[in-house]
């Protein structure tokens, strides 16, 4: 069996920041909180969690609605979680909304975040079973043309 794997540096680079840099290319910062000396130069860990959840999904969604054909201009994921109020606090619950900017078929939308969202993404794989993971889909009200 073939796996995949991936590789990553993290190397401080402030009192509780740290840049993470992907052996294959590509980086981004991650910061602590405030009372552990965060400066407020990156995410916190559980942000880049929640950010990861939500690509790993968009990307699959945007393959889906590409492979249809459907003519999507811009997709955009709000994604919100919420954690245990204990120590160690994982996430409980997790709901992302999917926003499709375009003449997107509404259904084939819904199917494909649920494809996306329920069987094809690697994130949402690895997490914990426990977390209640919850989504919509909506085709945003296409712009007017004002001009005459």
């Amino acid at each position: 069996m073939n796996e995949k794997k991936h590789a990553l540096r993290l190397e401080q680079c402030g009192t509780a920041a740290f840049e993470a840099t992907s052996l294959a290319g590509g980086s981004l910062v991650i910061d602590g909180a405030p009372e552990i000396g965060g400066e407020g130069k990156g995410m916190r860990p559980m942000e880049v969690l929640l950010s990861a959840l939500a690509s790993c999904s968009a990307m699959d969604v945007l393959h889906i609605l590409r492979t249809q054909k459907e003519p999507l201009e811009r997709l955009q994921i709000d994604i919100e979680g919420v954690r245990a109020a204990a120590v160690p606090s994982p996430f409980t619950r997790i709901e992302l909304v999917f926003t499709a900017h375009g003449r997107v078929n509404p259904h084939k939308l819904q199917r494909a975040v649920g494809l996306a969202v329920d069987k094809y993404c690697s994130v949402r794989a690895s997490l914990d079973a426990g977390v209640e993971i919850r989504w919509s889909a909506v085709v945003a009200e296409p712009a007017t043309n004002t001009a005459q």
